[in-house]
């Protein structure tokens, strides 16, 4: 059988963000497990256009975010807590998706979807996980049990991993929830 195909959507513009950090961490716990992983980072979100669903056609970037997320076993969605809810980029990237509504299997659909919050408060984590899980819902896709969320001041220490081993141990239980969930769908 083919290794299961988790993407992560999520960072902010800002070259090495928080977000975006513990999300390609999380990831690579994914890829310990056996997955064949991708990360939309920061900078791929930044070069989506505001979605429109107009007649000038999708993007180029918004082709791939779209075939991404289509041929993908899973999904780990990361944004900080602005302001109580997601990232305007991070939010984008959902609009975007709209560009499935036809597809057989549309959205987030039957795919599990890890999330990851990064706040500088217990707050904005708090809500912004609960606002992430609605959306998810809302796209048809299966949220995992466990939400990561994480404070983002001082989480790193000098090797760029997490200080605090909880919070790694957020980020693999994330990964692994993702990873168990799509394994039993594909009957692995």
């Amino acid at each position: 059988m083919s290794a299961p195909r988790i993407i992560g959507i999520g960072g902010t513009p800002r070259q090495g963000s928080t977000t975006e950090r513990v999300l390609a961490l999380s990831l690579r716990a994914a890829a310990a497990a056996g997955a064949e992983t991708k990360l939309y980072g920061g900078e791929f979100l930044e070069r989506l256009p505001h979605f429109n669903p107009g007649p000038a056609g999708p993007s180029p970037a918004q082709v791939e975010l779209c075939e991404a997320v289509r041929t993908a076993d899973g999904i780990i969605l990361a944004t900080p807590g602005y302001h109580g809810s997601l990232s305007g980029v991070v939010k984008n990237a959902l609009d975007t998706l709209e560009l499935t509504r036809t597809d057989p299997v549309p959205y987030f659909q039957g795919k599990p979807v890890g999330i990851i919050i990064t706040a500088d408060g217990a707050q904005a984590g708090g809500t912004t996980l609960m606002a992430v899980r609605a959306i998810i819902h809302a796209m048809r896709g299966w949220p995992t049990p466990f939400g990561a969320a994480l404070n983002a001041s001082n989480l790193f220490d000098d090797t760029g991993e997490c200080r605090d081993p909880k919070d790694a141990w957020q980020l693999t239980t994330v990964a692994d929830q993702v990873m168990e969930f799509a394994s039993m769908r594909a009957g692995r």
